[in-house]
């Protein structure tokens, strides 16, 4: 692999910048929809929250096919699965209530935060990457936090936007550096 032939100037980290903006637009809006429409556990709020792993899932499914090239997509294979079970897992705990939902989110964001900061350190050679792994790292934090406001009297679904907003904010981080290591503005 030469200079010019780089994973930052290849295919994939073009797609991954794009990607990454679809994916930070996406968190946002969700978590604008969540706080206006979705805190209580209603047909709009349960929809919302089966939503997010499911985009979870086809953004994984962009992201390896995008992959493939340059490496085993194993992790994210990975988190298809994961975000998958955590669409069943939100559906079916959205009939148990709040703290129930916050447990099931908690736990998608551990384990999913763990495939992404693998992912991310895979890819670090690529450049833009260090965003990415922070934001698998916080995932975990944060997961853990949400399995321990599920305990509280006040858990609240807002929670979970917050949580979405800050990970949308490292997808456009990440896609603005992944900008300069692609000579792209």
């Amino acid at each position: 692999m030469t200079t010019l032939d780089t994973p930052a100037t290849t295919g994939l980290a073009p797609a991954l910048r794009r990607l990454y903006f679809v994916r930070f637009a996406f968190a946002i809006v969700w978590a604008g929809l969540l706080f206006a429409f979705g805190s209580q556990l209603g047909p709009l709020g349960i929809a919302l929250l089966v939503l997010y792993p499911l985009f979870d899932v086809g953004a994984a499914v962009v992201d390896a096919r995008s992959s493939r090239a340059t490496g085993s997509p194993l992790g994210l294979y990975v988190n298809i699965g994961i975000s998958l079970l955590a669409a069943v897992g939100l559906a079916v705990a959205a009939t148990s209530g709040v703290p129930a939902v916050l447990r099931v989110w908690g736990a998608w964001a551990i384990v999913s935060g763990l495939v992404q900061l693998a992912v991310g350190v895979g890819r670090r050679a690529m450049g833009g990457q260090w965003p990415m792994i922070l934001s698998g790292g916080i995932s975990v934090l944060a997961g853990s936090s949400f399995i321990a406001m599920a305990g509280a009297e006040n858990a609240v679904l807002t929670t979970v936007a917050g949580y979405a907003v800050v990970g949308g904010i490292f997808f456009l981080v990440s896609a603005l550096r992944l900008g300069r290591a692609t000579g792209e503005s």
